[in-house]
């Protein structure tokens, strides 16, 4: 199709650089990789996974891997909850697969951690194999190629993207061809402000040049002094990321390294449910006279 010829050759052109993009990637760097990349950007995925790789460089050293190890190599990415999916997974590979990443759909599936998108953009980044990868960007470059949107916040079904996006997808050329539409979307087919008159899909896109730029409504989250519990439960982790291994701190030390002030009689209640909770999600350990990260 001229859509699928047009893109490659913008995508070949321009494509962007990362660690994880070689001709023949190692299946275990395609799993870590796209871990990472869930809700992280990717410079920062760019930066962490060489680091990662050197701690870890086989899918059996990460098997091994205690919960504290993981969560220190995991800094600056975010949603540390992934780092303990990608080990167990690895422990399920090890344990169950003989150290070899399943090629499967519903195997992948079965793994901790790996729903529909993972598990089909491991088959494709990984094997080359057929399959839609729909994540943020890619579903919105399909949404407005495959019909008139009005704003910039409109989207199709996933329903309806499949079988859309199934048409383009090259059988020789699975993962470069993903690659592209992540490109396009990333940089020219973007959420606030696209690039439409540098678009290479321009003059086969509906919705070239019409939308009206509207912002995404967020879901609220619940807030502890001014921001989500999800950033708070973060910088307790980062605190204690950076103490040596096996360190424990007071709980009022922790809180007012995270916070940069001490921590008032009214939140106690809300200090303890959270640390725990962060307890019980396997990330830190609770002692009787302080907290330290996980074992």
């Amino acid at each position: 199709m001229d859509c699928t010829r047009s893109l490659l050759r913008w995508y070949r052109k321009n494509a962007r650089t990362f660690p994880w993009r070689i001709e023949k990637p190692d299946p275990y760097v395609v799993l870590v990789s796209e871990t990472m990349l869930q809700q992280t950007q990717t410079s920062r995925v760019a930066e962490a996974l060489p680091k990662f790789l050197e701690r870890f460089p086989t899918i059996e050293t990460l098997a091994k891997a205690t919960n504290g190890d993981v969560i220190r190599q995991w800094k600056g990415l975010g949603y540390n909850s992934r780092a303990l999916r990608l080990r167990d997974a690895a422990k399920a590979v090890v344990a169950d697969h003989g150290g070899i990443i399943p090629r499967s759909l519903p195997l992948l599936q079965s793994l901790p951690g790996v729903g529909p998108y993972t598990s089909a953009a491991f088959l494709c980044f990984a094997h080359n194999k057929k399959v839609v990868v729909l994540d943020v960007n890619v579903r919105r470059v399909y949404s407005r190629l495959m019909k008139r949107q009005r704003t910039t916040a409109d989207t199709e079904t996933d329903n309806t993207l499949i079988p859309f996006a199934e048409s383009f997808i090259p059988a020789r050329s699975a993962a470069e061809w993903h690659h592209a539409v992540m490109d396009l979307g990333a940089t020219i087919c973007t959420a606030r402000s696209p690039a439409c008159t540098s678009c290479p899909l321009a003059q086969s896109c509906p919705s070239n040049s019409i939308l009206i730029n509207v912002a995404r409504a967020k879901k609220r989250e619940p807030e502890f002094r001014g921001d989500p519990r999800r950033l708070w439960r973060g910088r307790f982790i980062d605190v204690l990321r950076r103490c040596s291994p096996r360190t424990e701190l007071k709980l009022s030390v922790l809180f007012k390294r995270a916070a940069g002030s001490p921590l008032l009689d009214d939140e106690q209640e809300w200090y303890a449910a959270t640390l725990e909770q962060l307890q019980t999600d396997g990330f830190i350990r609770l002692m009787p006279k302080g907290v330290r990260l996980a074992d």
